[in-house]
């Protein structure tokens, strides 16, 4: 299928790996440009060598600026001043029992998982509203539904993601613009399957053990049964930046595995 993505520019935050790289490298395979961001150098050009090696020919850039920071938003913004897709990926996540959570982690989630988003959305839609045309997609999660209580501050701003997608909906009435959140389940991202490793050895148990012992306790009305790949995850996200897409807007489109129990 031909997503009419040639001639469209993707800026995806937090690219250099995991679901950020799975979701460029969609993009680039369909012919856009793509941008790559992430804040360390030597990264973004490992990054940036993977996604070339992987679609030969791909126009891709990269803008290493830590977008959780007004600087480094500035920064990024300055050096791509307009794009015709936002994926606004990049994020924080870690267990952590309540309790222990401080206000200085409270808000360096608030400022990682939103704020960063919300400074880019504010750039970048008047272009697309002008031209009434472009893409806005947001990385949401399950927890954003579920409220993980072992997780609570990622949770929280996952929730929020969605709160904040559906509002600038609302301001894209007549135009082809859309704004939408992906809802994502467990994904076998790099870190992801290091934890798992990590934590199989510490309990003397297979990966594949830990794994099935997490979706009992955790996940347990998975359908799925396992972790999505991030080109898994990055297909749906693709799709959704599409000219194709444009009757889905001011969506919380699920990807998580069925994990969340409801018919609409």
């Amino acid at each position: 299928m031909d997503l009419h993505l040639t001639d469209k520019t993707a800026l995806v935050t937090g690219s250099t790996q995991g679901i950020g790289f799975a979701v460029a490298t969609g993009l680039a395979r369909e012919g856009a440009t793509v941008i790559l961001n992430g804040r360390d150098e030597t990264r973004l050009a490992d990054a940036h060598k993977r996604l070339l090696d992987l679609v030969p020919g791909a126009d891709v850039r990269t803008v290493a600026a830590d977008v959780t920071t007004v600087e480094g938003s500035q920064a990024l913004t300055a050096a791509e001043p307009d794009v015709d897709i936002l994926v606004n990926n990049v994020a924080i996540s870690a267990f952590a029992a309540f309790p222990d959570v401080t206000d200085e982690e409270w808000t360096r989630y608030f400022d990682t998982n939103v704020l960063s988003t919300i400074r880019l959305t504010r750039h970048y839609l008047p272009g697309m509203l002008a031209r009434k045309q472009g893409r806005m997609l947001f990385v949401s999660a399950d927890s954003a539904v579920t409220s993980d209580a072992d997780m609570l501050p990622y949770a929280m701003t996952k929730s929020a993601l969605l709160t904040v997608a559906r509002g600038i909906a609302e301001l894209t009435k007549g135009t082809e613009v859309t704004v939408n959140s992906v809802l994502a389940g467990p994904v076998a991202t790099e870190g992801a399957l290091e934890f798992i490793r990590e934590s199989a050895e510490e309990q003397g148990r297979s990966a594949e053990e830990v794994e099935a012992a997490y979706f009992d306790e955790f996940r347990p009305t998975s359908l799925l049964r396992r972790p999505a790949t991030p080109e898994e995850l990055a297909s749906l996200v693709v799709y959704l930046s599409s000219p194709l897409a444009v009757s889905t807007n001011g969506a919380a489109v699920h990807a998580e595995g069925g994990t969340i129990r409801t018919i609409a």
